[in-house]
C-alpha cells in the first residue's frame, strides 16, 4: 500500500502520537516527573504530524487515492489542522513566490529587533495573511475544484468535531493533552519557515534555502533539514532528499547555509539574537510590504492539491 517503504516510520509516528494522547487521557499521570516528559512528547509527536503533513501533501504515502484521502483526515486530527488547507499558504504561496509580497509567510514580516521575539511571534505574524488568502482559495475552490473542497470540509468537520467533543467531556484534559500540543505544533511547523529562509537569497539558484544536516534532527523530522532540494523538487519523497542534497546543492550552496547542529543555530541566532545574512553581513530588513493576491486565474489549474493529485 505505501509507495516508499520509510513511510513505516510516518505510521509509526503517528501511532505513537494517538498513543500518547490516549494514554494520558485515560491514566491521567499526576506525578511531575511523568506528566511533564509525556506532555512534551505529546507536543513533539504532534509536530512530527505536522511535518507529516507537509511531505503528505507533496508527495502523498499510499498507491491508492481513497487511502490518502483517509490518511489527511488522521493527520488533520494529528496537528489540528485540516491537511488540504496547507496546500494554499505553502505550495501554492511560500513555494511558488518565495519571500516576494505573494508568499504570505516571508520572512520579512519578522520585525522585531530582537532575534528571539521573532521566533516566538513570527507564527503571530503572518497568521492573519495566511488566514485571508485561505480563506479566499477556498471560496475559489468551491466551483473550480469541489472534490478539494469537499475534502476540506471533511478534515475540517472531524478537525471540529473531535476538539468540541473532547473539550465537553473534561476541558482540562482536552486543553492539556490535545488542544494545546496541537497549537504548539501549528507554531513550530510555521515558524520552521523563518529558521529555513530569513537572511538568505530568494533570487539566488542556491542560496535561497538554509539546511539543517545533523542527522539527528532528521531522523525524526524526515529530512526536513534539507530545504534547499526540497524547493528544487517539491515532490521528492522524503526519503531521498539527502542523496540529492549531496548532488545537485551540496557542490553550489554557502557553507553557512549548511548547519550541521540546529541547537546551535538557534543558539547563535535567537537566544543571542545575532539575525545575520547568510554570508555574515548584517541583516537588512527590508519593507514587507502588503500581501499580494496569488490565487490562480479561472483559466489556470489547481495544483498540489494534497492526496487530490495522487
Amino acid at each position: 500500500m505505501l509507495r516508499f517503504k520509510a513511510d513505516r516510520r510516518t505510521l509509526a509516528f503517528i501511532g505513537f502520537y494517538f498513543g500518547l494522547v490516549a494514554f494520558q487521557w485515560f491514566y491521567e499521570p499526576r506525578v511531575l516527573w511523568l506528566a511533564i516528559p509525556l506532555f512534551v512528547l505529546t507536543c513533539f509527536f504532534s509536530f512530527f504530524g505536522a511535518v507529516s503533513t507537509h511531505n503528505s501533501v507533496h508527495c502523498p504515502i499510499f498507491k491508492r487515492k481513497s487511502l490518502n484521502k483517509a490518511f489527511q483526515v488522521v493527520l488533520s486530527l494529528t496537528y489540528g489542522h485540516p491537511v488540504s488547507s496547507y496546500v494554499p499558504g505553502h505550495n501554492l504561496s511560500h513555494h511558488k513566490h518565495t519571500e516576494t509580497v505573494r508568499d504570505v509567510m516571508r520572512t520579512s514580516k519578522a520585525r522585531f529587533g530582537y532575534n528571539l521575539l521573532n521566533l516566538f511571534f513570527f507564527a503571530a505574524s503572518v497568521a492573519p495573511g495566511i488566514m485571508r488568502a485561505d480563506s479566499r482559495y477556498t471560496l475559489s475552490m468551491r466551483t473550480r475544484h469541489p472534490r478539494w473542497f469537499r475534502q476540506l470540509l471533511l478534515e475540517h468537520s472531524f478537525v471540529i468535531t473531535s476538539t468540541v467533543a473532547l473539550i465537553v467531556i473534561d476541558w482540562r484534559k482536552g486543553l492539556l493533552y490535545w488542544l494545546l500540543p496541537h497549537l504548539y505544533a501549528q507554531w513550530g511547523i510555521v515558524t520552521m519557515n523563518l529558521l529555513q529562509h530569513d537572511g538568505c537569497d530568494a533570487s539566488s539558484e542556491y542560496n535561497h534555502s538554509r539546511n539543517f544536516v545533523g542527522r539527528v534532527v532528521n531522523w525524526w523530522t524526515f529530512n526536513n533539514g534539507f530545504h534547499s532540494i526540497h524547493h528544487e523538487i517539491p515532490g521528492l519523497h522524503w526519503s531521498l532528499l539527502p542523496q540529492a542534497h549531496a548532488e545537485r546543492i551540496h557542490p553550489h550552496i554557502h557553507p553557512n547555509l549548511e548547519q550541521s547542529s540546529l541547537l546551535a543555530y538557534l543558539l547563535e541566532t535567537y537566544i543571542l539574537g545575532k539575525r545575520r545574512h547568510y554570508d555574515g553581513s548584517p541583516h537588512r530588513l527590508v519593507p514587507k510590504g502588503r500581501d499580494e493576491e496569488w490565487i490562480p486565474l479561472p483559466s489556470e489549474t489547481p495544483e498540489d492539491l494534497g492526496a487530490e493529485a495522487a
